[in-house]
């Protein structure tokens, strides 16, 4: 099945804004732009001129990262525009749905709700898992785009490749698995969580999204990518904003995936991976936390006995974490991203005074409970 027969009619049949850059082809005087002829400043050559849409060394260099073809690949501000595209491609106003599975990532459930598009919520299991079996039952005709976090933000906890690839085969035809894998570098290398990426070329209705925002250090340049079917890409270009990538941006990009820039990410992520182990197994020891949720991801999500006294204490101490107690079973938890050794080291410090606290009002609550 062509996986377009699922996109609004409207948007494939839309005729496309064809920007100035796009049909500058072969020329060397540029005069079709409405462009200033001078740079800004020394240093700043070619910014006076609109970037290309989609630059091809950078299209080229992320293609080969992820092992898909240049053309199932869409580079974007951030994974937010590739969701928001998503939605505004497939889901018509009153008459479309997303299916999420909360806790998770917000930006789906607001992209469809701007949209006009119905949100229809499967929770993860009591363990974070999950729950394939539900999300299937829960799929109606309404129902064109079906999103998995990997691993979940914010729970940490990963998804088993096994189970994405049983949604993607057997809702061939009536929905995209969008496969949102922002932490996926994180996952053990070994294990089953690993990412899909390679495996769109596969599958029509299989979508996966990328950032470089957290294992390559670039979240202030906004670098996220779409990886889909080529036909899903082609429609999604009709609708994404004519120069969506910054000449700057797109360098730094360039920058950091050189051969030296991966080399740097791939260390730096063998040290996040060694410093979620130690914090998790010296975070389980602490009076104040209940328990540490298993997580494949940049961070750490802990439940507390007092998560207001923690939250205090960690800020009085200068320390921002995550308060995320508005999501579904997570209403006594902090997420906590991984920093550097002496960063979380001030977390377990901080963390660890406040065990006397936390014994003392244990103590008071076993008292006051009714014999």
């Amino acid at each position: 099945m062509n996986p377009l027969d699922l996109a609004r009619p409207e948007i494939r049949a839309l005729q496309p804004y064809s920007s100035a850059r796009m049909e500058a082809r072969g020329g060397t005087i540029l005069l079709n732009a409405n462009e200033s002829p001078w740079p800004p400043f020394a240093g700043g050559e070619d910014w006076n001129r609109y970037p290309d849409p989609q630059p091809a060394a950078l299209v080229a260099r992320l293609a080969r990262l992820y092992g898909v073809e240049d053309d199932q690949l869409l580079v974007g501000r951030g994974s937010d525009e590739g969701i928001d595209l998503l939605v505004r491609a497939f889901c018509a106003a009153g008459r479309d749905a997303i299916l999420i599975s909360p806790p998770t990532f917000g930006m789906y459930a607001v992209c469809a709700r701007v949209q006009g598009a119905e949100v229809v919520e499967v929770p993860l299991r009591r363990d974070f898992a999950l729950d394939v079996d539900a999300v299937l039952a829960a799929v109606t005709p309404a129902v064109k785009l079906v999103f998995v976090c990997a691993p979940n933000n914010p729970a940490g906890v990963g998804v088993p490749r096994a189970a994405i690839l049983q949604l993607v085969e057997v809702l061939a035809g009536r929905a995209l698995v969008v496969v949102d894998e922002a932490y996926v570098e994180f996952a053990d290398p070994d294990g089953e969580c690993g990412s899909v990426a390679a495996c769109v070329g596969d599958f029509e209705n299989l979508v996966v999204l990328r950032t470089l925002s957290k294992a390559w250090a670039l979240a202030g340049v906004r670098i996220g990518t779409l990886l889909a079917d080529d036909r899903v890409i082609g429609l999604l270009r009709k609708i994404i904003p004519p120069y969506p990538l910054p000449v700057p941006c797109a360098a730094a990009a360039l920058n950091a995936l050189s051969a030296e820039g991966e080399r740097t990410t791939r260390e730096r992520i063998g040290t996040a991976r060694r410093e979620r182990k130690r914090m998790g197994e010296a975070l389980a020891t602490l009076a104040c936390v209940r328990a540490v949720l298993p997580s494949q991801a940049n961070f750490l999500t802990l439940r507390f006995d007092d998560v207001g006294m923690a939250k205090t204490a960690l800020l009085d101490a200068g320390i921002v974490v995550r308060d995320v107690r508005r999501y579904p079973m997570l209403d006594d938890a902090l997420r906590i991203t991984l920093g550097t050794p002496a960063e979380n080291d001030r977390v377990l410090q901080v963390l660890n005074g406040l065990g006397d606290s936390c014994l003392e009002r244990s103590v008071v609550a076993t008292a006051e409970q009714p014999a």
